[in-house]
Order: C-alpha cells, then structure tokens, then sequence
C-alpha cells in the first residue's frame, strides 16, 4: 500500500506533489489546506484522510480536527499541531501532524511521529517536503521527499 502524507499546502497543490500522487492507494493531509478547490483535487486521485488546520476557516467547518483511522494493518491519528495530540494513543501505531512546516520522523514509545512538513508555497526558508509511505505486511517504510523549490 502507498500513502502520500502532506501538510500545510496553503491552497497550493504544485505540479510536482501531483505526480507524486499518480498511484497512491490513500492520501493523508495534515491541514492547512487554505481552499476547497484543493480538497477536491486531491480526493479526484485516492481518498482522502484529512484534518483541518489553524487556516482552514470557515469553509472548512466540516473537517475534523483530529482523526483516527486504519490503513494496511496500521492504526494512525492525526492532526495538524501535535500539541492537540491526546494523552492517551493507546493502540494508536502513527501519529501524522504539520503546522511546523519542517519535516520530522520519530519513533518514541512504539510510535511512529511523522510530521512531512510543507509542500504549499515556500515559508521560512525551509525545504518543501511530503512523505511517502509504503505498507507491508503491517509494517511500514517512510521516505522523505524533498521537491525543488523557485530560487
């Protein structure tokens, strides 16, 4: 199973992180989404696991602020500011979150905390990143992506 992780596209899906998600069996988007034409770009290449992040305004009502969910024999959480994580994550094997817009990936406990950074419009001189994750056997492998940026 391939999963597309993102986070903090900021209404901006690049042309790049399209490609990337030419077959994916699942995509997961950590928040900040910024637009709804870009939920419905995304939902139009696998489905689509998301949360809404702290600008995601009112369009976004509807999306939860956190999730959980299974996929591949993995149990996953997510939400946008690891700070809302709960206390407890019992049963719970990654932990997804963005808002930092750095890529992160630990293991603490058991668990897997993947943060895949920004793949939206460049902020703070960090790199643009997503993850991708290939499921197998209920075990997974993480990659860091990191996509050319405008000088």
């Amino acid at each position: 199973m391939k999963l597309v992780i993102l986070s903090d596209t900021h209404g901006l899906l690049r042309p790049a992180v399209q490609a990337r998600l030419e077959g994916a069996d699942a995509i997961l988007h950590a928040g900040d989404v910024n637009t709804p034409a870009v939920v419905e770009a995304l939902r139009g290449f696998a489905p689509l696991y998301i949360v809404r992040g702290n600008n995601d305004k009112d369009w976004a009502a509807s999306l939860p602020l956190d999730l959980r969910f299974s996929l591949g024999g993995l149990a996953f959480h997510m939400v946008h500011d690891k700070r809302d994580l709960p206390a407890d994550l019992a049963g719970v094997d990654v932990v997804v979150y963005g808002h930092s817009h750095r890529y992160a990936q630990e293991v603490r406990g058991g668990v897997l905390y993947l943060n895949p950074g920004s793949c939206g419009p460049r902020r703070f001189h960090q790199e643009i990143t997503l993850a991708e994750m290939a499921i197998e056997d209920g075990a997974c492998r993480v990659e860091k992506i990191v996509l050319p940026h405008e000088p």
